[in-house]
């Protein structure tokens, strides 16, 4: 099914892409290091809140605490036009290994801060003023919106639920609207 297939508009005739192709970045160094299959539950829960909207997981990476290594998969996975939504989970506190922030921010051509914004707000909420160490964060990467989560499964969920899967159908199509006019103008200049 390709991305034209997926998109449509929402009752308020915005673009949206529905359903969504997903893909996961866990940045752990513990987990990377783990023999076979890693334990990861905050992997885990942000598939699991896609998925029971109807969208689908199409990849799920595991990568270290290491800047480049996060700045890499990411790269990789916005270039693919398959992928309509990057989601991080960890590395977003303000420990020294914490470089999912750096990593992924230099990859943005445009910041979405209402997201943390909103996370911490929510987060206040669960955790107080705990809330303020996260450094939860989002921004759009070549036409792909991504979104940095903390590690923890009720971060995941939180942001997920709250946040991301009602929202991320309209900013993927937001994020690409001028793909697709470009497209129908190329098609409309082809047949005509």
């Amino acid at each position: 099914m390709s991305t034209s297939d997926r998109r449509g508009t929402d009752d308020h005739g915005h673009d949206v892409i529905d359903p969504l192709f997903v893909a996961i970045v866990t940045v752990s160094s513990s987990r990377a290091d783990a023999d076979g299959t890693p334990d990861d539950p905050g992997g885990d829960t942000v598939q699991a809140c896609f998925e029971s909207a109807g969208h689908e997981v199409r990849e799920r990476v595991l990568v270290r605490d290491d800047y480049a290594a996060i700045r890499s998969a990411v790269r990789g996975l916005v270039n693919r036009r398959e992928i309509d939504v990057v989601v991080t989970t960890g590395g977003t506190g303000v420990s020294a290994d914490d470089v999912t922030p750096e990593a992924v921010d230099s990859l943005f051509e445009r910041e979405v801060p209402g997201f943390g914004e909103l996370f911490r707000m929510l987060s206040w909420d669960e955790v107080g003023t705990r809330a303020m160490a996260s450094r939860a964060t989002a921004g759009i990467a070549a036409d792909t919106p991504v979104f940095c989560l903390p590690g923890s499964t009720n971060a995941c969920e939180t942001a997920c639920e709250e946040l991301i899967v009602p929202e991320a159908p309209h900013l993927a199509g937001l994020a690409t609207a001028h793909r697709a006019a470009l497209e129908e103008t190329t098609l409309d200049a082809y047949e005509g």
